[in-house]
């Protein structure tokens, strides 16, 4: 059969009036498709809609069979079961009911026609890394990686035409993610997932990209999207110069045109003054010039115009790239100062015997590694360890003020700089006039990144050492490019905790460190340039 989602004409807004959908048109056909754009754009609304979960204002979304909706957050309880989280605890009561001799009818029509539900379930769960859980397991023992992927389970074992993934990867290991990856290839029918992990995206047939509230969908996988947005963006950067070069040419004709005229009139007083030339002759030479210089003039002026107009056109195609210019050279660090020395780090049982990290220099590290691995306590570790100044992006990014302006936040790290320091320093990270003012709690995950970065590189002192923990999760794949921007700029220490590889293999790693679980370091290796 078929499967398909078709988006005719949608038309949403939320309560407080911003309008999200006007008039989209889509259709997600057989295949596995990302649904891809900046944060706000709509991305995770679509889904939602698509489900059922939300109502559009006008407008239509028709999908064949069965549709299954994954979130980024699931509704957890924490004494549910992963029975309950996989949507099998009514039919498995009934099941054991039944085999205990109760012949109830109403145990059998809870079970319907599905008798296998607990074959396909152990199925899922192994499938998916998670043999070691069982039914009765309840959800808050459960690491929120592997609740991802219960809740992943529960929805291929009810079979659906329709999969919706809503940033399926966060907070999964390595391991984790190559499992899911395998999972949604396995998938037949149309699943349409929203990520930011770039390895998933990879795995994808086409790419629908949702932008300034319009949807295009193209034909591979991500690369090839971004290779044809690139192609788009290198023509729409030539039209640009063609268009200014062509508007800055119309303007000098435009002038000359002025001039020619201007000279025109100063002949004609000219033989005026002299005299003898018949008044009524004068007046023919009077109005033939100005009408013809009306007509150039004219003419140069509807050049201008229309040059104007092109270059308005050519800048739209234009996009904004949103680029943070990170210039902060008291970062610097000398490559023979010591950073970081840890011997024998003993934190719970984590790292076995102990764990020994010497961090020279502007080193720039990945310590990667499966949950539970010990990852973010390092990272505290190192922290605390510092023999230089050093900044701390947590996950939650908890630095920041949520009740403050983005200006404020960054007022409190260096107190005694003055505001155009401070807002020219923000301008750097593409926050610029009111957006300095805004809220924090307001921000998108990108905006709050911004604003982290920016407090914590404006510090005084500013850090030497700059630690990272899943900086990429909850971000859309501009800001991740313009986070690996900054990174790559910044001069100091730099060690970066993910497991999102191609983030990592953008930072220029010189190192990097492997944790094991209840073994410490699994493997310190440098990285070749």
């Amino acid at each position: 059969m078929t499967t398909y989602i078709n988006v005719q004409q949608l038309r949403f807004s939320w309560p407080e009036g911003d309008r999200v959908f006007d008039g989209v048109d889509v259709v997600f056909s057989d295949g596995r498709t990302a649904l891809v754009g900046d944060n706000g754009a709509g991305k995770s609304t679509l889904l939602r809609l698509a489900a059922g979960l939300l109502k559009p204002e006008s407008g239509s979304i028709t999908a064949s069979g069965l549709i299954e909706y994954l979130p980024q957050e699931l509704p957890l309880r924490l004494g549910d079961t992963v029975a309950d989280l996989l949507g099998i605890a009514g039919r498995r009561r009934a099941l054991a009911a039944i085999e205990a001799g109760d012949a109830d009818e109403a145990h059998f029509d809870v079970i319907g026609d599905d008798w296998d539900f607990l074959d396909r379930s152990r199925v899922a769960l192994d499938e998916l890394g998670l043999d070691h859980v069982d039914f009765d397991r309840t959800v808050g023992t459960l690491s929120g990686g592997e609740s991802m992927l219960v809740g992943l389970a529960g929805k291929l074992v009810r079979r659906p035409d329709v999969l919706l993934l809503d940033e399926p990867s966060n907070n999964l290991d390595g391991s984790a993610r190559s499992r899911l990856y395998q999972a949604i290839r396995r998938f037949g029918g149309t699943l349409v997932v929203v990520s930011h992990d770039r390895a998933l995206l990879e795995h994808v047939d086409a790419v629908a990209e949702l932008y300034q509230g319009r949807i295009r969908v193209f034909e591979g996988n991500y690369s090839a999207y971004e290779q044809v947005i690139l192609a788009e963006q290198e023509a729409a950067a030539r039209a640009v110069r063609d268009a200014k070069q062509d508007l800055t040419r119309q303007k000098k004709e435009l002038v000359a045109a002025r001039v020619q005229g201007d000279k025109g009139a100063a002949s004609w007083r000219r033989e005026r003054d002299r005299g003898g030339t018949p008044k009524i002759v004068l007046n023919g030479k009077k109005n033939a010039g100005e009408v013809s210089s009306a007509k150039v003039l004219n003419a140069k002026l509807d050049d201008v115009a229309e040059a104007r107009d092109r270059l308005d056109e050519a800048e739209e195609r234009l996009r904004d790239d949103g680029a943070i210019n990170v210039d902060l050279p008291e970062t610097s660090v000398s490559t023979h100062r010591d950073i970081v020395i840890l011997k024998g780090l003993q934190v719970n049982g984590l790292y076995g015997d102990g764990l020994d990290l010497h961090i020279r220099g502007p080193e720039r590290i990945a310590i990667t590694g499966d949950n539970g691995s010990g990852k973010t306590t390092l990272l505290r570790a190192i922290a605390d360890a510092a023999r230089v100044p050093h900044g701390f992006l947590t996950q939650r990014l908890e630095l920041l003020d949520e009740e403050a302006s983005v200006l404020d936040n960054v007022r409190a790290a260096a107190p005694a700089a003055d505001e155009s320091l401070l807002r020219t320093r923000l301008a750097r990270f593409g926050m610029r006039r009111r957006a300095v003012f805004q809220q924090v709690g307001t921000l998108s995950g990108g905006q709050r990144l911004r604003a982290a970065l920016a407090r914590v590189l404006s510090s005084q002192p500013a850090p030497q050492l700059l630690m990272l923990d899943e900086p990429t999760n909850n971000l859309d794949m501009s800001s991740i490019r313009q986070l690996q921007q900054a990174l790559t700029a910044f001069e100091g220490a730099l060690v970066v905790v993910s497991h999102d590889e191609t983030f990592l293999d953008g930072l220029g790693l010189t190192r990097r460190v492997a944790l094991e679980r209840g073994a410490g370091v699994a493997s310190d290796t440098p990285v070749a340039a």
